[in-house]
């Protein structure tokens, strides 16, 4: 039996599954976070991908667009913006679909390469230039250093992480 086997046909295991996520992604992105205006290094993205594994792209991208938009009315620390809740959707969903089939070194930095390059940097670059009506080639070089720190702190913290939970069958 596969671990997502193990919540098919369990609506309240997924519902809560995705509650505690949720909770966990709002506490380490608003309060063990660092935060400026352009940049956000933490690690929210952990809960995102637990649900993303075990409950599929649908469960890691609610995962991650519920804990942004929730985090954000509750804990605000900026203002709100769709964009952001669109990309930590897709960050979800595309973990979900990276780790349909393993959690190999490969595609785990598939994965976070996928994510950081074309979301973290390309979208949410896009998103900041909109909002805060900076060009996007002023905001890309110091996005660029987060992004390149962010593949290297996800793919070693994934790697570490996601073959122990596995090997303990959670």
């Amino acid at each position: 039996m596969t671990r997502r086997e193990n919540w098919k046909g369990h609506p309240g295991r997924w519902v809560t599954m995705i509650g505690f996520c949720v909770a966990m992604e709002i506490i380490l992105a608003r309060f063990l976070s660092f935060h400026t205006w352009n940049l956000k290094i933490g690690l929210s993205f952990i809960p995102v991908v637990v649900a993303s594994i075990y409950g599929g792209p649908l469960a890691g991208g609610l995962t991650g667009a519920l804990g942004d938009f929730i985090g954000a009315i509750l804990f605000p620390v900026g203002p709100y913006f769709p964009g952001f809740t669109l990309s930590s959707f897709l960050d979800g969903a595309c973990y979900g679909l990276f780790f349909r089939k393993d959690i190999s070194r490969g595609t785990i930095l598939r994965a976070v390469l996928f994510v950081q390059l074309g979301i973290s940097l390309l979208l949410n670059t896009f998103w900041l230039s909109l909002l805060f009506h900076t060009p996007f080639a002023v905001l890309f070089g110091p996005r660029l250093f987060q992004c390149a720190a962010g593949i290297i702190i996800k793919f070693l913290i994934l790697s570490l992480l996601l073959p122990a939970l596995s090997k303990h069958g959670i």
